[in-house]
Formats: C-alpha cells, structure tokens, sequence
C-alpha cells in the first residue's frame, strides 16, 4: 500500500515515510504534509518539507479506501506505515530488501525503475487525468510552476487537440445557437406579414 501511496499522491520519500495518521483525512481523500524524514549520517530526524512548502495532497478514492482498515484503532500520532521493526521506513533498507526484489519479480528490472521515479508515474497520471500545471505543482510541492513545466511539460502538449476540439465546440454551438434565434425572428416576420397580407385581401 505504501507503494500505491507514493505512486498515487507524488509524495517524496521523506514526506510519505514522515506522514502520520492524524494528517490523513481518508473522507476527504486527502494528506496533509507539514514534515519529512530527513537524514544525516544515517541518522533520522524530521524536518519541513523540501522548499518548506506545507500542503495538502489528494488521494484517490480507491486508495483511501484501502487505507481505512490500516488506520483503524490507531492513533493519530501513529506514523502511517512503518518499518517491520517498527520506526519510520528507511529508503535504503526499504529499496534493497523490497522494492527492488519486486521489481525483477514483475520483469521490470531493465527499467530501473526506484521509489522516486513514483513522483513522475503520479505527475503522468495527474496529467492524463486532466490535470493542470499549477495542480500538479502544488501536488509534487514544486518551488514554482516553471520546475513543473521543465519536468514534465513534454506530457501536455498532448491537450493541445483537446483544446482546439473544445473551441470547435464552443464556436459550433454559439454559431447553432446564432442560426436558431435568426430563424425565429425570419419565422416570426414571415408569419407578421402573412398576417398583413390576410389583412388586407379581407379588406379588399
């Protein structure tokens, strides 16, 4: 699951290993991120997060689902997940003992594939899904809009077509719309003068 966490929310390490039970509104579908696991000569300790950008992340539906029964009778200090031992995750023990042993497991060890490179498959998603610039910048917790961009810019030119289909359609239903209200009032014209017309033959 923790793995489904951080391919799904974009968290860093740090963030995802820091993240305890009480910043996890599971009926909101989001996370709260305030500190990080940081580390220095091996040893742990908490700081705020990377550019000291304290924010809140959505997470999908399905995912908070998952996580309810996890969560269940545990305190709100508790930290989400931990290691076997207990303690916070650490990347390395985590990498070596788990992560990469599943990855060849699943035939995916040409790749290269690491717990980090989960930022780019939850920023991927993000923009598939619709996502916009600034969304997924405040999601990976970017210093600005422009890192978002030189990272992953090349993932939404793909929209560029949908834009251009939404203008079409906008342009087609104004112009649908236009073409309707013309009719009526020629209908309406055609109907006053027949109404003149019968007027006068009465007349005469």
């Amino acid at each position: 699951m923790f793995i489904l966490l951080l391919a799904y929310t974009g968290l860093r390490w740090g963030e995802a290993s820091a993240l305890k039970v009480g910043r996890v509104d599971l009926d909101a579908c989001r996370a709260h991120i305030v500190e990080a696991y940081a580390e220095d000569n091996g040893k742990l300790y908490l700081a705020t997060p990377k550019n000291h950008e304290r924010r809140s992340v959505p997470i999908p539906r399905f995912l908070a689902d998952e996580l309810k029964p996890h969560v269940k009778g545990r305190g709100d200090d508790d930290l989400l997940f931990t290691a076997p031992q207990g303690g916070p995750l650490r990347a390395r023990n985590f990498r070596q003992r788990f992560f990469a042993p599943a990855v060849v497991k699943a035939g995916l060890g040409h790749l290269k594939v690491t717990p980090h490179k989960l930022r780019h498959t939850a920023a991927s998603l993000a923009i598939a899904g619709g996502a916009d610039v600034n969304v997924v910048q405040t999601m990976l917790g970017h210093k600005s809009a422009t890192l978002t961009l030189d990272t992953y810019g090349h993932l939404f030119p793909d929209r560029l077509d949908e834009v251009s289909k939404k203008m079409h359609k906008r342009r087609s239903k104004q112009l649908a719309k236009a073409k309707a209200k013309l009719e009526k009032a020629e209908r309406k014209a055609r109907e006053a003068a027949e109404a003149v017309a019968a007027l006068e033959e009465d007349a005469a």
